[in-house]
């Protein structure tokens, strides 16, 4: 089924999103950080999906198509952001897919609004971990003036976002010259390296990272999944099986081989995970 492309205002926020499908269930996907958008990381997903729900995927403020406006992009503005879009969109109740920085968008909504959420996914999320991999060093990394800057500049050419693709997946293959191109002309847009720069400088602190929300999964009745790439190297596979054991009514699938971005390392069984689970009555 054919993604639209459309448009809403969010305050004043004109926020770019794709929508495919009919029906009375919705579902809301919601993209990481970094380089991603919401038709990197959902464009496999949402044909499947759209044969049964109505499915919406937005550029968060700072990414794709959707605004930059001149905010701090800190995990509290997307908190902010996110119930808005939704009910600019009159989306009474939904289920909610997010992987990493999108998890924990997900995560903070289904906390603050929980009669809202009818089903969870969670796809190797953000907001679980306690630390990054080499945690000094992230923070050193993170706050060395112009460093951040440097990076984003030695990436600007297809050869290192190949490279930079590498690190994220995992699988033989899941690296193409279709998919390097569409990373690289989302580097293109002006301006859109800020929000995860934001992010990073909000997130990162010297003894570890501000968002856990560990302590508040026990509050989750939403039907969840948590899925995890065997090999992901940026969220640690213990934070999902801790996450999984302390909400009441989850299940969790390691997706083996597959690192950070599991639905374009392994789109098959991602997208038959996902549709299988959404789709079920129980």
């Amino acid at each position: 089924m054919e993604m639209e492309s459309k448009f809403v205002n969010v305050g004043k926020i004109k926020t770019h999103y794709w929508e495919a499908g009919v029906g009375d269930q919705v579902v809301v996907l919601a993209h990481g950080g970094g380089l991603d958008n919401a038709r990197l990381s959902w464009e496999l997903l949402m044909p499947i999906l759209a044969e049964k729900m109505r499915v919406i995927a937005p550029d968060m403020p700072g990414y794709g198509q959707s605004d930059k406006p001149d905010v701090v992009y800190d995990l509290a503005f997307y908190g902010n952001f996110f119930p808005q879009f939704i009910d600019a969109l009159e989306i009474k109740q939904t289920a909610l897919v997010g992987i990493s920085m999108g998890g924990a968008i997900s995560l903070g909504f289904t906390l603050d609004h929980p009669d809202r959420v009818n089903k969870l996914v969670l796809v190797d999320s953000y907001g679980l971990q306690r630390k990054t991999p080499f945690h000094k060093l992230s923070y050193l990394f993170v706050n060395i003036p112009g460093v951040r800057a440097l990076t984003y500049w030695s990436i600007k050419s297809r050869p290192m976002i190949r490279y930079s693709l590498k690190m994220i997946l995992k699988r033989p293959g899941s690296v193409t010259d279709e998919l390097v191109e569409k990373v690289y002309q989302q580097l293109l847009i002006p301006g859109v390296t800020r929000a995860f720069s934001d992010f990073q400088n909000a997130e990162l602190t010297w003894d570890g990272l501000k968002t856990v929300y560990m302590d508040r999964l026990g509050e989750i009745k939403a039907k969840t999944l948590v899925i995890h790439g065997g090999k992901d190297t940026l969220v640690p596979l213990e934070a999902s099986r801790e996450a999984h054991g302390l909400i009441q009514d989850s299940e969790m699938k390691i997706m083996e081989g597959c690192g950070h971005w599991p639905q374009r390392d392994n789109p098959e069984e991602f997208n038959s995970l996902v549709r299988e689970f959404l789709f079920s009555e129980s």
